[in-house]
């Protein structure tokens, strides 16, 4: 047994602060636990005593017996921390703090629910809350909420909550949408138990066949990720993530460090995780509903059955923004629609009965699409059937979905005429959605699943020597020698990539025009010339660069132009001189250091336009082979590299690398903050690529 497999597994509750008061939440819970039927021992405490639904009210935890092991607390916040240690005494080592008035509600608070941590540990006692609504078990039975009764149907699908309001709130709409709860737990302010912590007892209960979750935020994002993939492998992860802030990024040194943001690093942490990120509570549980009561789809190819045109342009346009595929009838299949069909009837996908359409027709051409098998799920439309009831539609599909072995989506276009269809189809747990767009969204969730459960989840990393990690802790002891850290020298960025297998183009030092000069023979033409200033971050937005230099004597001139405008920067020492790229495809490569999730790597379109164009796309470091394939779909840069139209096909491999190798620097280094190679020219395919300029920002873990 796990350790807080109590918290849902009791083998007897005391709720401690019980009242006959029936406005007290005290009432509330005792209530709830006694209407739940739930089967262990059950014990009321509170120092008036009393009796309440015929059982006695203790005036101490001592009187109760040992048959108790979980704890209910709604006494006074005050209080809160002396009944944890009564509790501690009497062996009850699980407890549930439903009171509020703790960090929720300011600096006494914070202090309260401090001394109530230090008791806990120090006890080894495990804690849900303070500050919420308590959890709920349907299949045991047990509910220790305050909720307004009745407690949820018995269903599928579990739900991590940190909002206790919302919790009440999805109950009570899940009883009109037609699907139940296995598990339910509000965690209030996390004191010690968090999200984290249940969701391998979530995915590991037998009831649950899916896990959706309310984040307002996470407390350890590596270990989130860690608990989520062991939980992805048994169950289907489902988050809502809100507060979706860009706070912080104004104070970002790179491109890379602005076009992070805490909403991007969930994104890419989810995907890490496998867990499906819904933007809307109402999406979550439409998700939540096909997992639990569908089986997961052989491919992405859909079929459209309708009996009206627009609906069905609808589904096929929703098809292809959700990444799915239109299925190709077979001829077989065309021809046995043609036979059951009037004229005028299109058998082509999407099918199109026409509004005659009865509910014989919809259950015999669903039976026919679901035989093709060019044909992995479908989507039924069916708006108010003109000559028919749609009840009658309803219950004609219902006996074929149930036979047919293939995610079936139903959406019932209207209100008040096809109500009745809407209900009877959830009581047999039938997948039904009010718009055709709603039902592909949740097929390509289900596809989704199906295609995370085959992806190569190994994280790659690159050898590098221990001259190379020296080097970068070298530079991350200078920075942070006499201040809280900063730009690492451009020299010494580009020695640090380098030695992590980084492709990059050297820098070479001139503090006068007679170096300048010297150093440009030296190199060969033509050149490239940078101000030298350590803290200049954007040189271009100062006119700090030069390219294409090829002479001396245009070197020569680029020194005095540079060193002109750079009389009024702080710390310029000179120029910088390298060699002049080939031409290529632009792109970034970058790192940030989420202050959550850790590191994050990016990759998308680079050059001086990378902000204002926005192509970029984030993923986890330590990298995976499927990370990069992401990219390389959801930007244009990655998109490009393969070839299109006047760009020949790009060395896709350098890239890989040097995003493998970026992410083994960020993991070996926890100091820095932000580091890119923007632009980075990839050359054709097998002949690599040369990153020309690098920032690398410092700062203490």
């Amino acid at each position: 047994m796990g350790q807080l497999d109590v918290f849902f597994n009791p083998d007897g509750i005391v709720v401690i602060g019980a009242s006959t008061q029936k406005e007290k939440l005290g009432y509330g819970v005792a209530r709830n636990l006694i209407n739940s039927g739930y089967k262990g021992k059950i014990a009321f405490m509170n120092p008036k005593r009393g009796i309440l639904f015929d059982l006695p009210i203790h005036q101490s935890i001592s009187e109760i017996g040992e048959e108790i092991d979980l704890g209910v607390i709604v006494v006074p916040p005050a209080f809160v921390p002396e009944t944890l240690t009564a509790c501690a005494r009497q062996g009850i080592k699980h407890v549930v703090i439903v009171t509020g008035g703790f960090s929720e509600a300011g600096e006494e608070g914070a202090k309260l629910e401090q001394a109530c941590k230090r008791i806990a540990k120090k006890e080894g006692m495990r804690v849900i809350g303070p500050n919420c609504i308590g959890m709920i078990d349907t299949h045991l039975p047990m509910d220790t909420t305050f909720i307004q009764p009745p407690m949820p149907e018995a269903g599928e699908i579990a739900f991590i909550t940190h909002s206790g309001a919302l919790g009440a709130a999805m109950i009570d709409w899940a009883r009109g949408e037609g699907f139940g709860f296995s598990r339910l737990v509000s965690l209030g302010n996390q004191m010690d138990v968090n999200e984290t912590d249940m969701l391998v007892p979530f995915a590991e209960d037998a009831h649950t066949k899916v896990v959706t979750m309310y984040l307002e935020g996470i407390q350890d994002g590596e270990a989130f990720i860690r608990q989520a993939k062991k939980a992805a492998k048994l169950k289907p992860l489902i988050a809502v993530k809100v507060g979706r802030s860009t706070a912080g990024q104004q104070a970002a040194a790179s491109h890379t460090g602005a076009l992070a943001g805490e909403d991007r690093a969930f994104d890419a942490a989810f995907r890490r995780a496998g867990v499906h990120r819904a933007r809307t509570a109402e999406e979550m549980f439409q998700w939540a509903k096909m997992f639990a009561w569908c089986e997961l789809p052989k491919g992405k190819r859909v079929a459209v059955l309708t009996n009206a045109g627009g609906p069905g342009v609808m589904a096929a346009d929703a098809v292809a923004y959700h990444g799915l595929q239109m299925a190709e009838l077979s001829a077989e299949t065309m021809g046995e629609l043609t036979n059951r069909l009037p004229n005028g009837a299109s058998v082509h996908n999407p099918v199109d009965m026409l509004a005659s359409a009865s509910p014989k027709d919809y259950a015999g051409c669903l039976q026919i699409l679901a035989k093709d098998e060019n044909v992995d799920m479908v989507m039924v439309i069916a708006p108010p059937p003109p000559m028919f009831t749609a009840l009658a539609t309803a219950e004609a599909l219902t006996a074929v979905i149930a036979a047919i072995g293939k995610p079936v989506a139903v959406s019932f276009m209207g209100s008040r005429l096809v109500e009745d269809a809407r209900q009877y189809l959830r009581q047999q747990h039938i997948p039904e959605f009010r718009f055709p767009e709603d039902g592909m969204a949740a097929l390509a969730m289900l596809w989704q699943e199906g295609e995370n459960k085959k992806r190569d989840m190994e994280e790659l990393g690159c050898q590098v020597d221990e001259g190379a990690k020296k080097l970068a802790a070298k530079a991350v002891e200078m920075r942070l020698e006499n201040q809280s850290g900063g730009f690492v020298p451009p020299q010494i960025t580009g020695e640090i990539l380098s030695a992590y297998g980084l492709p990059i183009e050297k820098l070479h030092l001139a503090a006068s025009m007679q170096e300048a000069s010297s150093l440009a023979d030296q190199l060969g033409y033509p050149l490239v010339m940078k101000l030298a200033a350590d803290d200049l971050s954007h040189k271009s937005d100062v006119g700090g660069i030069l390219l294409n230099l090829q002479s001396r004597k245009m070197v020569e001139q680029g020194y005095q132009t540079l060193m002109t405008k750079g009389r009024e920067l702080p710390g310029v020492k000179g120029v910088y001189l390298q060699r002049m790229a080939k031409k290529g495809q632009e792109v970034i490569v970058g790192g940030v250091r989420d202050a959550v999730f850790g590191p994050m790597l990016l990759f998308g379109s680079g050059g001086v336009d990378v902000e204002g164009l926005g192509d970029v796309g984030f993923c986890m470091a330590p990298f995976t082979r499927n990370d990069f394939d992401d990219l390389l779909a959801n930007t244009w840069a990655g998109r490009k590299l393969a070839g299109f139209r006047q760009y020949a096909p790009a060395d896709k491999e350098a890239v890989y690398k040097a995003l493998v190798c970026l992410g083994q620097l960020m993991l070996d280094t926890p100091e820095i903050q932000e580091v890119e190679l923007n632009p980075m020219i990839v050359f054709e395919a097998g002949k690599g690529a040369s990153g020309v300029d690098a920032r690398m920002m410092i700062g203490r873990k």
